[in-house]
């Protein structure tokens, strides 16, 4: 098994795995960086409010200064103030450009910021670099919207990562569902009596393990729906095979339960012919039935195809006097894992058939050659011959070509069906072939080892 359908659920699994995690990575990250910085109309807003400070400080109004800033503390909530940092360089030491420039008491207002951080001093530098505005962050500027950041946390924890399984879980059923839809549909329509249903072809180009089981669910309709059209057909050929022997039979009977003495010896006489034809008949059809249905390997023991040949040979010239049988055969031809009964009744039904369209006086030639890797069985009669187009037709039950390959009334047509049917039981091969001028040429192939 290819285990296709495993390889594709490693790899929705692992590619749904992957990207599960880089779309949280991404986006926790993402979502830091875009809530770690102060909106720009809260930059505004701060940058007011340290000019109209630095303006207060710069025109020395103190109490105004102490009133607007006082206004912040109440309108933000929050507390601000102005203040110097007037720095001396201990031991010699000097403070240059670079330190002014880098130096601050606070954060400045465009400097990334940890939304979960407590709340962060702000600092924007006057003109003069040793005077500072600071003010502690107000809580409505904290960056993003915190009051969301809960909310945040367990989308990206929780709810994400919830949606993105569902959606893998929803991928995968749909994958598994449809091939098991479409085989519950092909059974329940299957068992309706849709016997022509198949499922692979609707498949299309899926190739797993559900396309294994849909081939093998296709083979076995197959096979149960040949064995049902097949059980149909021979029941009713069979009906209409006994029609003529049961009417005859009836007709027998009635003669004898009417008393007609003159016909008294002749209705008992049929009513045993009859019979033995309809027990024939009947055990015929078991026995093709059994073969159809059961398939079996009947290869079970060893045999010497030249001493079966010549015994059905001999019952031939027995039961047709008035006929030649001509034969070519080696000395001995062994084959292994055979079966003597039915090869020997597939051997009997094509000779008798044979020989009952051989005209009286005329010759049948039965043959036997070796060949690298099979025996091959050439049975020739001098009968008409069959159309072409029935040549396959006359291996089915109950089959019979026209009144020229007719002649009498004996058999039933199940004589070369059941031929057929126990020479592939046994590994073999049958066809029919026309001769010229005329005659009729079954072919047996048997498969032998090479090295016999």
């Amino acid at each position: 098994m290819k285990r296709g359908l495993l390889w594709k659920l490693y790899a929705i699994v692992g590619v749904g795995t992957v990207v599960l995690l880089y779309l949280l990575s991404f986006l926790s990250a993402y979502t830091q960086e875009r809530m770690s910085y102060l909106s720009e109309a809260h930059q505004q807003q701060l940058d007011a409010y340290a000019q109209q400070a630095q303006r207060l400080y710069l025109a020395d109004d103190s109490d105004g200064l102490a009133q607007w800033l006082t206004h912040i503390q109440q309108t933000e909530n929050t507390w601000a103030a102005v203040v110097k940092s007037d720095l001396d360089a201990l031991a010699g030491g000097e403070l240059n450009d670079y330190f002014y420039q880098y130096y601050g008491i606070g954060r400045g207002i465009q400097w990334k910021l940890h939304p979960w951080m407590d709340q962060p001093m702000m600092e924007i530098d006057f003109i003069d670099p040793n005077v500072h505005f600071l003010i502690a962050l107000p809580e409505r500027m904290r960056p993003g919207i915190f009051e969301y950041l809960e909310l945040t946390h367990w989308a990206m924890k929780i709810i994400l990562p919830l949606v993105l399984l569902l959606a893998i879980a929803l991928l995968l059923y749909r994958h598994i569902s449809a091939p098991l839809r479409q085989l519950n549909d092909a059974t329940r329509a299957f068992s309706h009596g849709r016997f022509e249903v198949r499922v692979r072809k609707l498949m299309g180009n899926r190739s797993d393990e559900f396309t294994e089981l849909a081939m093998t669910f296709d083979k076995m309709a197959e096979r149960i729906s040949e064995l049902i059209t097949s059980q149909r057909q021979l029941i009713a050929d069979l009906s209409h095979e006994l029609r003529t022997p049961l009417a005859r039979l009836d007709i027998a009977l009635e003669k004898l339960k009417i008393g007609e003495a003159v016909d008294h010896d002749n209705a008992v006489a049929r009513v045993e012919r009859e019979s033995v034809e309809i027990r024939k008949l009947v055990e015929d059809t078991l026995t093709l039935a059994w073969l159809e249905n059961e398939r079996p390997a009947l290869q079970e023991e060893d045999l010497d195809l030249v001493d079966l040949i010549d015994v059905v040979i001999d019952d031939a010239r027995f039961e047709f006097p008035d006929r030649t049988i001509e034969t070519q055969l080696p000395d001995r031809a062994p084959l292994p894992k055979s079966n003597h009964r039915a090869l020997g009744q597939a051997l009997e039904n094509i000779v008798r058939n044979g020989m009952r369209y051989t005209p009286a006086g005329a010759t049948l030639e039965v043959s036997l050659s070796v060949n690298s890797n099979s025996y091959q069985i050439d049975i020739k009669d001098q009968g008409p011959g069959v159309l072409e187009e029935h040549l396959e037709k006359i291996f089915q039950p109950f089959y019979r070509v026209d009144n020229a390959r007719s002649g009498d009334d004996s058999g039933f047509g199940l004589g070369l069906a059941l031929a057929k049917r126990q020479v592939l039981a046994i590994g073999g091969e049958i066809q029919a072939n026309n001769r010229l001028p005329k005659g009729l040429m079954m072919t047996i192939s048997l498969p032998r080892p090479a090295n016999q």
